[in-house]
Parts: C-alpha cells; sequence; structure tokens
C-alpha cells in the first residue's frame, strides 16, 4: 500500500502523484484519492477484475452497486441514456457534489451497478479529480474510503486505519491530509419522469431547488 502526499492547493507538486493513480487504476488496481466530498476508493470502471477487487477492499455486499466518476456531460452520455432534458439538468448540476442516477448502457461491468439497470455518476468540482480523470480518460469507480458499515471520512488517518490490518488493501493513496468537507454527496435519482433525491449531501438547497423544477 503505497502511499502519496499530495496538495489540493498546488497541483504542479502534485502531478507526478496524479499521474501515478491514474496509471495504478488504469493498470487494474486501486487507488484511494481525495474528492470535493470525502475521500474515495477507486479503480477503472471498466475493469470488471478491478471493479470485484473494491468490494473485497471495503468487504460490501455484492448486491450494492458502486457510484463512477465521469469528466463531464459527454462521457457520461458514453455510459448511461441522456436526452436533451438531462442534460440540460446535469450541466445544471454538474459538476458538484451530487451523485446522478441515470439508466445505464451495457458498455460497463454488471458487478458495477449490482445487474441493475440504473447508474450513478458524477463529476466532482474539485480540481485534482478533474486532474485525475483527464490522466484517466475514462470512467473511474469513486464509493467511500472505509470498510462497509463504518463511517465515510474526511480524516486521513481514518482512512489508513480502515486498510493497515486489511487482508485487501487499496494499491495507492493519495494523502491530501485532513479535507474540508466531511458528508458524501447527494445522490438525486433521474432515472424516472419524477426527479427523487435519494440522500441529501453538502449541495446548495437553491441549486437543488432549480434542478428539481426542470
Amino acid at each position: 500500500m503505497k502511499i502519496l502526499k499530495v496538495n489540493p492547493e498546488n497541483l504542479r507538486d502534485s502531478e507526478e502523484a496524479i499521474i501515478e493513480a491514474a496509471k495504478v487504476m488504469l493498470a487494474g488496481g486501486t487507488a484511494v484519492f481525495p474528492t470535493d466530498t470525502v475521500y474515495g476508493l477507486g479503480c477503472d470502471a471498466t475493469n470488471e477484475q478491478a471493479v470485484k477487487k473494491i468490494f473485497k477492499i471495503k468487504g460490501r455486499q455484492e448486491t450494492k452497486p458502486l457510484a463512477v466518476i465521469v469528466r463531464d456531460v459527454a462521457m457520461a452520455k458514453k455510459v448511461a441514456f441522456v436526452d436533451k432534458r438531462l442534460e440540460k439538468a446535469l450541466n445544471i448540476i454538474w459538476p458538484g457534489a451530487v451523485t446522478v442516477i441515470l439508466w445505464r448502457r451495457h458498455k460497463l461491468p454488471a458487478a458495477l451497478t449490482a445487474k441493475e439497470e440504473t447508474i450513478g455518476l458524477r463529476v466532482p468540482d474539485y480540481k485534482l479529480m478533474h486532474l485525475l480523470s483527464e490522466n484517466m480518460g475514462r470512467p473511474f469507480v469513486a464509493t467511500s474510503a472505509n470498510i462497509s458499515g463504518e463511517q465515510a471520512t474526511n480524516k486521513i488517518e481514518e482512512v489508513l486505519k480502515h486498510f493497515e490490518n486489511n487482508s485487501f488493501r487499496p494499491d495507492l493513496i493519495l494523502d491530501a491530509g485532513d479535507l474540508k468537507c466531511c458528508e458524501p454527496s447527494t445522490v438525486l435519482d433521474l432515472s424516472k419522469e419524477k426527479p427523487k433525491i435519494v440522500r441529501i449531501g453538502p449541495v446548495n438547497k437553491d441549486k437543488l431547488l432549480e434542478i428539481l423544477s426542470i
């Protein structure tokens, strides 16, 4: 379990570590990274074996789907069905701390979505994640970096404690210290005709009302 220091406020000094995290995930490995919410655990979302590693590391039930990071709406349209109405909504929502549930295209491993026909996608509002996404060039998993049943965390010491005695560990951890935010993203289901808030997280209430009025 390799640990590399990063500074979200100075991406020039952190670029080498971020590129290494992308390379690890593109090679089928797993990595922990800071996000605009809590620490995330991820892998290449197109790699079925890597996705299965995430379930093992977290001790997560395979009936629980994983959320995915996409670079932008264009990438979202490659893995989910997005009509003009949804595209308008996504351009309001993203980037931000909102995971959106959409009908998925059958281009990703079934294990990723627990064989559901929907998928949770997000574009974070966080420069470090933008750089990681650019270097990945494809969707990647971003679930909270904790053991299932434990609290998601913004504190690096808690992240390390989660995994240090585990049989299954992430290959790489990007250590950005303690993060400002400590709440998982809001989850908004746009797969139905009427939008549904599944989970409230760190999102501006006025912005959310604007989204729901579309």
